[in-house]
């Protein structure tokens, strides 16, 4: 724990990019024990333990041993808007430190999953009582699964690069798919051969940018190939030796949930596909909503697999006849894609998106507008000579969203935020007028500058009218324009209805709560769509 909460300090202590990346590597060329490195690779690239005690117990027992009370413990809190910190601030000080590695501490939270209370606070209380308080607040993050450290996985692969003499490229695939630090070990992780064997492991998924107007500027019909851009769940589908394997883009195995998918589409030896899963009927896709059905349901019945019929959608292909192909130029990507779906594919429920024609940017304007008539997103620009590049790479594959819904709502709720935002109001609940009652329909917490976060902050603190923990009822005044991306009828909301993704586009301090738009106006942006 001593090693890993230096490296925690050292990247906490920095903005620049070069010095978290020579302090990954400096760790990874001084920690000796390395199954500690693995689960410090494993927690970067979002691998945690389970939990094994809840954060209420976490609470009881830092307040007992702290000799406050428990309301105290539970304001502090508030104010810090950390568990983890206010936790090891809290705690007794002392200049301990624990010799404990970072494996050990989670091999002997993961043996606690099944213990007793008791056993579960004595393995608590003691290394509490052992540890440094930077040791103390890492522990406290692991145990309550909050462990986020401001370090992206592409920083992790880059320090790895650096170490083993790789590209990114082939580490970024070798942290793909479900290795488990349980289960493996730092010299089989990094082995080229059992990269290659595994038949079940994805790539690292290309992601894209959204277009500027500068690099619209630079699109035509001679370079760049025009898609949909579809709204369901991005995948890969594997089917390698006659197995089928789907992972999400969050790299989950998601095969029990989809499958109408896992037919043997092809007598290829072995292809991956880059793609969308829809809910698909009458020759469209239907909703995000009604997509949601389907997500998370482990070997769906009959029933629900008819009511809401999924397809994948392929855009891409990665890998052909064995063959990793992801260096080749998109437009010969798609020749062998479009060669595959005519030739060898049989299965229905396989799909591949179309190309859209365009003649100038007008033509692709136009598309875009007509993209909410067929519930798709946007639409997506590649040039014809990019590459498959692994993780999210500007230049050579764009996305270009539809215009987003806006309404205009007032807000009635603020909420303290957490980690940077401790201390400030960050998260709002949003209200419309129905008919002379207000309806809340949506929250948001991003789309404010700091400054506009802090002047808020202030104001909610002048104009609360009931308090609820971190939560503030607030003089219904301030007047905020929301965008969001989708919006549907929704039993489950009191407003009767749900947005999605919704976020602040600007505060309108020019106008008060009498001017907000009604609900009625909402609902009716669902009939017009």
């Amino acid at each position: 724990m001593k090693n890993f909460a230096q490296l925690i300090k050292a990247l906490d202590g920095t903005n620049s990019t070069k010095q978290k990346v020579e302090a990954l590597v400096s760790y990874f060329e001084s920690e000796k024990n390395e199954h500690a490195k693995l689960w410090m690779v494993a927690l970067f690239t979002g691998k945690k333990p389970p939990r094994f005690v809840s954060t209420t117990l976490l609470r009881i027992w830092c307040a007992e041993i702290s000799e406050i009370p428990l309301w105290l413990f539970e304001e502090t809190y508030h104010i810090i808007g950390d568990l983890a910190e206010s936790i090891a601030l809290m705690l007794p000080a002392h200049n301990r430190s624990s010799d404990v590695s970072l494996s050990d501490v989670i091999g002997q939270m993961q043996q606690l999953k099944s213990g007793s209370e008791d056993q579960k606070k004595q393995f608590v209380l003691h290394h509490w009582s052992t540890m440094s308080n930077d040791e103390i607040w890492i522990l406290n993050k692991l145990i309550t699964g909050g462990f986020r450290i401001g370090v992206s996985k592409n920083l992790i692969i880059q320090a790895l690069a650096s170490v083993k003499g790789w590209t990114n490229s082939q580490v970024a695939h070798t942290l793909t798919g479900n290795w488990n630090p349980n289960k493996t070990n730092w010299y089989d992780l990094f082995d080229q051969q059992n990269i290659k064997t595994d038949i079940s492991k994805p790539y690292p998924f290309y992601l894209s940018y959204p277009i500027s107007e500068e690099n619209l500027s630079d699109i035509n019909k001679e370079g760049w190939v025009a898609e949909w851009k579809w709204d369901g769940i991005r995948c890969q589908r594997i089917q390698r030796s006659q197995n089928v394997f789907i992972w999400s883009r969050g790299e989950e195995l998601i095969n029990d949930q989809f499958p109408e998918l896992l037919n043997n589409a092809s007598d290829i030896d072995s292809f991956v596909l880059d793609g969308e899963i829809l809910v698909w009927s009458g020759g469209r896709p239907l909703g995000f909503q009604d997509l949601q059905k389907r997500l998370g349901k482990k070997n769906p019945g009959k029933k629900i697999q008819k009511d809401y019929p999924v397809i994948f959608m392929a855009y891409d292909i990665l890998e052909y006849d064995g063959k990793d192909i992801r260096d080749t130029p998109f437009s010969q990507r798609r020749n062998v894609l479009e060669s595959i779906f005519q030739n060898n594919i049989k299965d229905q429920n396989l799909l591949i998106s179309e190309t859209l024609f365009f003649e100038n940017l007008e033509d692709l304007a136009n598309h875009r507008q007509n993209a909410i008539s067929i519930n798709a997103e946007g639409l997506m620009l590649k040039s014809q000579k990019g590459i498959y590049h692994s993780g999210r790479k500007a230049g050579e594959m764009w996305k270009w969203k539809k215009q987003p819904f806006t309404i205009d709502a007032v807000m009635i709720y603020a909420q303290r935020g957490h980690g940077r935002r401790a201390g400030l109001f960050s998260d709002f609940t949003f209200a419309l007028w129905n008919d002379q009652v207000l309806v809340p329909f949506a929250k948001a917490y991003s789309g404010l500058t700091d400054a506009e976060m802090n002047e808020i902050t202030a104001w909610v603190r002048k104009n609360t009218i009931e308090s609820f923990g971190p939560v503030s009822s607030v003089k219904p005044e301030l007047v905020f324009e929301l965008a969001f991306e989708d919006i549907m009828l929704s039993s489950r909301h009191k407003s009767g209805v749900a947005v999605r993704f919704p976020r602040i586009s600007r505060w309108r301090k020019d106008k008060s709560s009498h001017d907000i738009d009604q609900l009625q106006t909402l609902k009716d942006m669902i009939s017009s769509r």
